[in-house]
């Protein structure tokens, strides 16, 4: 990859949809109309998108009804309309953006089912297997993605580079931390992120120590895994096509409350707004998590991503993602953060990190 300064084309800040007890899929009646919801999936909401959809059309077919409403053109929502055109039903998505201009469009592109997708307490123990269900049910659709025109959906080698053997991080409680969640409405420490990711680690590949002549980076330590991602200008017209293809329908509208949605022509609404729902259903369970990508120019023949030190780099059809995080504060990094402006400052210090990771090997 070349990384440098001058191949940088965009930074994008995303606000990631935290909810402490993980993805509100409840129902609850609206003047006459029935809302399931379907958002609050922190930083899993891509990787989560077809499972989290499955659940909510199925609840909304257990009313028979012959169409429905989709609140929201995200991820979450346009995957959740096209699961229920599966299902037979006539959708009309209602949103004041579509897929381009969402949040979504902000993320990174990988898969990362778990990432600050719940607490472990608030949640509780039968999250877990709710949270599995969605992961292998997103997973087996993303998997029909593959190969496909405009490649939607690749998988990519992925290397942790380091300069003194690698080990999988752990995150003990600290017991100096005495406040938590439960006291201050905000999560203090790891400990108190569900890590569900082992889980599901039959289907996905591992990393593997390479030894010295597999290690092709200059640095002493290299792990390789396979990483699945997502490019979002294919994956989104993908949704787009078979949207429209089948008959939807798209209605440009924003929402200030939620009597609007049970004023819908339509009796039966999947609700998908994801950060916004915290404004527009007053749901301040709802935590901030900020995140920022850099986006280099696409370099399409390096088909890798890389980690080294606090910096990640990804390479896919759309771009170059890097981001700059601090791997000492783990899932608490931009925890309570809403602000959405770029800092420049700190991608150029990640490109400046990570440069010498790439640098040729000496023979």
């Amino acid at each position: 990859m070349r990384i440098s300064r001058d191949q940088l084309i965009d930074i994008k800040c995303c606000i990631r949809p935290l909810r402490a007890a993980g993805p509100n899929l409840a129902t609850e009646q609206v003047g006459d109309a029935l809302v399931i919801h379907n958002y609050g999936h922190g930083g899993s909401g891509w990787s989560l998108s077809w499972g989290s959809a499955e659940i909510a059309v199925g609840k909304a077919l257990s009313t028979l009804p012959s169409e429905i409403a989709v609140v929201g053109c995200g991820i979450i929502g346009l995957t959740t309309a096209v699961v229920a055109q599966r299902a037979g039903l006539k959708v009309t998505i209602y949103a004041r953006e579509m897929i381009q201009r969402t949040r979504s469009f902000r993320a990174s592109g990988s898969y990362t089912p778990g990432s600050r997708i719940a607490l472990a307490e608030p949640a509780g123990p039968q999250f877990a297997e709710q949270w599995e269900m969605m992961a292998r049910l997103s997973w087996k659709a993303f998997r029909t993605c593959l190969g496909l025109p405009g490649k939607p959906v690749e998988f990519g080698d992925s290397y942790a580079l380091s300069d003194k053997p690698l080990e999988k991080r752990k995150w003990p409680a600290d017991p100096a931390i005495t406040g938590s969640w439960a006291t201050t409405g905000l999560p203090q420490q790891n400990s108190e992120f569900a890590h569900l990711d082992e889980r599901i680690k039959d289907i996905v590949p591992q990393p593997v120590d390479l030894s010295a002549e597999e290690n092709p980076f200059a640095l002493p330590y290299a792990q390789r895994t396979s990483q699945m991602h997502f490019n979002f200008p294919s994956y989104a017209q993908m949704l787009l096509s078979e949207f429209f293809g089948r008959g939807g329908q798209f209605v440009m509208r924003d929402f200030h409350g939620p009597a609007e949605l049970g004023r819908l022509p339509q009796k039966v609404v999947i609700h998908c707004t994801g950060y916004a729902a915290r404004d527009l259903w007053q749901d301040k369970t709802i935590i901030p998590v900020r995140g920022q990508t850099g986006w280099l120019v696409p370099q399409t023949e390096a088909n890798y991503s890389v980690r080294y030190k606090n910096v990640s780099l990804l390479s896919k059809a759309d771009g170059v993602v890097i981001m700059n995080n601090n791997p000492d504060l783990g899932d608490m990094l931009g925890v309570g953060n809403a602000m959405e402006l770029a800092n420049l400052a700190d991608i150029e210090a990640g490109l400046a990190i990570i440069a010498p990771a790439l640098a040729p090997r000496q023979a």
